[in-house]
Formats: structure tokens, C-alpha cells, sequence
């Protein structure tokens, strides 16, 4: 009875201390999540330089293109210059064969000395039959015949004499001449070659009249239009010279639409001075028209814009995060803390990450997060923004506002932010070394794509939260992701606890 009663007792402690030791194995666990909670990023407002640009893409050319063609066909005999020439007005640049031409001038020629004969003759039986006539030797309708003779062969030469203005001219349309100052951008001829005139006229030379001053085309997208306005400054680069920069200024908006697979983007001329002759014909040009700029003003990162905080949780208790599983809470917002990359083991990950538009969400989707995206000051991509005009055109969806359009779905620059946003800062809460997340309302300005102005809700000095970051410590010391604190479970293999055995 003794011994029965011994074993009963012995079995009460293993149980005892079993129960003890899963309840202090849990506190250990959940109260080193706890210690590791994540923090904010901060940033200080500060006071700088904002331009906000539309940008675009276009081609360098020459202010004035010359095409320099033939009027008349035959063999090219000379070439006088050739690609990169410079040429001066009237200056003589190739020749045509002019044999043909020649003969046809002596033949014209010829025709007009006969029919000036014919002339002499038909003066002189003129004045016969008027003799005749008045002694009233002839009838009168042989005098009107004379007369008429006489007119038909005056005719006659004048006929010729215009055959033989034209034989010249084409003669001299032989030798063909430059018509502007300027270098010869392309030949399209050699010698020997025959061009054939007939409808239109062959090309000889391209002839660039001034390298000097030049010209970017450029294609501005119609939800950027908008904002561009003639006489704004434009920066620029080219391929050619990575590290260089180079100023224009916008003189033509072309109200000619050109419209590539529903996007719409209107032509944009750009001036540009070249005294030193480094741009050329044809080149790519990356431009950013300066829309407006602002000089010492406070501004804010756009990634304060993007930051929410994570939503608040009421599993405040030990046993609540005991059946919660391993999630770990921030002490500063009882949150819980985004996930950890596991590519990098960096701490920086978005507080609202969301999957990348692809286009092919549902409409009402599409239109909600690319409303967002605006509201948030980030870039629609342009993909994007014409599959969102496809669903406005064809009806399936209906334009915000009664149709104004917001934003723009083409440059990689902003417009002007929204009059309202909403951002954090970090308050003191009534603990001093435990700030508080507090929202706060406030207006903002123009947009550089990085930075934006603000014009009223903020002091310079604010610390605004733009993300959140989790410190390295957190890995090492958390459990894998669905392992059990007390062993057996998935993933990782026997977590912490008791050897990945249970007990």
C-alpha cells in the first residue's frame, strides 16, 4: 500500500514539474520574440531645392533639311562634294550628262530659225495681196487668207522660241547647284549612276542648312501635355556623352497627336545651340522639361507617402500569444512586425508591400490600386496607364470625377502632389523612451519623383516614419517559421524547445 502510494505521489511531481516546465519553456520563448521588436525609419524634414520635369525621348535633327533632287533624268557625269561637305549657296555640287540636252537645244534652235523664215515670207505675200487688193486685182477672201498665213506664222516662231527656253532650261538643269549654306548630310548618288525624273524627283543630297542650331523632336505623352508650355527650360543628355549635360529651351508644342497602341504623345520641339558641333544628326535625346522649381523649402521623401503602419492587435496576454503561434508583437504598436527577407537577411521591407501591377487585374481592381498609386505620389508605369485608357475608352470602366483625368501615365516624373496627404511622425507618448506613431495631416507642393514640397502641416526638423526596420539580432534569436517552441514541429526541424521530441 506503502509503495502504491509512493508511486501515485512520484507520478503527481513528474506531471507537476512537466506542466512547469512547458509553461516557463513558453515565457522564454515569446517574451525573446518580444525583446527583438522592430523599429522606424526616420527621417528628419528638411529644407532644399525641388524641380519637378516631365521627361521624354526624341531625335536630334537639323533645323532645316534641304533634299537637293534632279528635275531631269540621265547619268550622273560629275560629283562635286560628298558626305560632311560643306557648301555655300549657288555652289556648283554635281552634274548630268548634258548631250542629250545640248542636241535638243541646237534642234530647238533650228526649228525657231525656220519658222523666224516662214515669218519673213508670209510678211512679204502680205503686203502683195494688199497691193493687189486695193488695185482690186485680187478677191477679198484671198487677202484674208494672207493675212491669216501671216498670223499662223507668227505664231509659229513664238512657239519655238518657247521650245527653245525650255531646252535651255533643262540643259541647265544639268548642272545642279546647292541652294542654302550648309554640309551635306547624305549623298545618295555616284557616279555613272542614272536617275530617272517622272513623278517626283530623285534625291541627290540631304543638305543640313545649320549644324549649329539644331532641333530635339521629341514625344511628350498626353497625360504630361498638360504641363508643358513653351519657352520652359530643358536639360538633356545624349548616349553619346553619358557624363554631359545639355540645356534647350522648349519653342513648339505640335497640336498633331500621334497615337502607338493607345498611347497618345504629342511631338514637342526642342531648341538647341551647337557652337561646337559635338551633337549630330539623328542622335537619342533623354529630356526633362523643368514644368516648375522651388528653392529652399521643406520637403519630405515620397517613401513617407508609401508607409502605413501595421494594423493594431488585441492579443496582448501570455496565453493569447501562446495559441497565436510565434508571431512576435512591437512593443511601441502591439503589431505585428513585417516579414524578413531571406535573400539578404536586410531588415528594410515595405510596411504595405503589394504585388506589382501586371495589367491583367480586373478593372475595378486595376482603377482602385492605380488611384492609390497617384494618391501615394508614386509612378504609374506607362503600360499601365494605357490599358487604364483601353477600359475608359471602351466603357467598361468610367473616368473619376466625371471624367477629369488625374496624374499621368507616361513621364517618369510627377506632377504637382495632391493638396492633402496624410503622414507619420513619431510623437513622444507618455512613456519618454518609447515614441508613438501619430498621424498627421498636411499639404504638399510639386514633386521632383524623390522628394516633395510642403507647403503647410510640418516644421523643419520633423522626424517623418518612412519604413520600418527589424534588427539583425531578431534572425538569430527567432524560431523557424511554423516550428512549434515546444518541439516536433514543421519546417526548420526541433526549434528551441525540448530537442524536437515533445515530451
Amino acid at each position: 500500500m506503502a509503495a502504491k502510494q509512493n508511486g501515485g505521489w512520484l507520478k503527481g511531481v513528474i506531471i507537476f514539474l512537466t506542466i512547469g516546465a512547458v509553461i516557463a519553456g513558453g515565457a522564454w520563448y515569446f517574451g525573446a520574440g518580444g525583446d527583438n521588436a522592430p523599429q522606424y525609419q526616420t527621417t528628419a524634414i528638411t529644407r532644399g531645392d525641388i524641380v519637378q520635369t516631365v521627361t521624354a525621348s526624341g531625335t536630334l535633327n537639323p533645323i532645316t533639311n534641304i533634299t537637293v533632287g534632279s528635275q531631269i533624268s540621265g547619268i550622273v557625269s560629275k560629283l562635286n562634294v560628298d558626305w560632311n561637305s560643306p557648301v555655300k549657296a549657288t555652289q556648283l555640287i554635281a552634274e548630268i550628262d548634258p548631250s542629250t540636252y545640248q542636241a535638243a537645244v541646237e534642234q530647238a534652235d533650228a526649228n525657231l530659225a525656220s519658222a523666224k523664215a516662214n515669218l519673213e515670207l508670209q510678211q512679204a505675200e502680205e503686203e502683195r495681196s494688199a497691193e493687189l487688193f486695193t488695185n482690186k486685182l485680187v478677191s477679198r477672201s484671198d487677202y484674208d487668207t494672207a493675212i491669216a498665213t501671216l498670223h499662223e506664222a507668227e505664231a509659229t516662231v513664238k512657239l519655238n522660241q518657247a521650245l527653245l527656253h525650255n531646252a535651255n532650261a533643262n540643259l541647265g538643269y544639268c548642272k545642279i547647284y546647292s541652294p542654302v549654306d550648309g554640309v551635306v548630310i547624305s549623298r545618295d548618288v555616284d557616279v555613272g549612276q542614272t536617275v530617272a525624273a517622272s513623278m517626283t524627283a530623285p534625291t541627290l543630297f540631304v543638305i543640313a542648312n545649320d549644324l549649329t542650331k539644331m532641333q530635339i523632336d521629341a514625344n511628350v505623352s498626353e497625360a504630361d501635355i498638360g504641363t508643358v508650355a513653351e519657352g520652359q527650360d530643358v536639360e538633356f543628355t545624349v548616349d553619346a556623352f553619358p557624363d554631359g549635360k545639355f540645356s534647350g529651351k522648349l519653342v513648339q508644342i505640335r497640336n498633331s497627336p500621334t497615337t502607338v497602341q493607345n498611347v497618345v504623345t504629342y511631338d514637342t520641339v526642342i531648341g538647341v545651340n551647337n557652337p561646337d558641333l559635338k551633337l549630330r544628326p539623328g542622335m537619342t535625346a533623354n529630356a526633362s522639361i523643368i514644368t516648375a522649381q522651388r528653392a529652399d523649402v521643406l520637403k519630405i521623401p515620397n517613401a513617407a507617402f508609401r508607409f502605413k503602419p501595421p494594423e493594431l492587435s488585441t492579443n496582448k496576454t501570455f496565453f493569447a500569444r501562446l495559441f497565436n503561434g510565434s508571431e512576435t508583437k512591437n512593443p511601441q504598436t502591439n503589431t505585428s512586425p513585417p516579414a524578413m527577407s531571406g535573400e539578404t537577411n536586410k531588415i528594410e521591407t515595405a510596411a504595405n508591400g503589394e504585388t506589382p501591377l501586371t495589367g491583367n487585374e480586373p478593372p475595378d481592381e486595376l482603377q482602385k490600386r492605380v488611384a492609390e498609386m497617384r494618391a501615394r505620389g508614386e509612378e504609374v508605369p506607362p503600360e499601365i496607364g494605357a490599358k487604364l485608357r483601353e477600359y475608359y475608352q471602351s466603357g467598361v470602366l468610367q473616368r473619376p470625377n466625371g471624367g477629369a483625368r488625374r496624374g499621368g501615365a507616361g513621364g517618369s516624373v510627377l506632377r504637382s502632389a495632391q493638396a492633402s496627404r496624410t503622414v507619420y511622425i513619431l510623437a513622444a507618448g507618455k512613456d519618454p523612451g518609447n515614441p508613438v506613431v501619430q498621424a498627421v495631416r498636411i499639404r504638399t507642393g510639386i514633386s521632383d519623383g524623390t522628394y516633395t514640397e510642403v507647403t503647410d502641416g510640418l516644421k523643419e526638423g520633423d522626424t517623418i516614419v518612412s519604413g520600418v526596420k527589424l534588427p539583425q539580432s531578431s534572425t538569430a534569436n527567432a524560431a523557424p517559421a511554423g516550428a512549434s517552441p515546444f518541439g516536433g514541429g514543421g519546417g526548420g526541424g526541433g526549434g528551441r524547445g525540448f530537442g524536437g521530441r515533445g515530451f
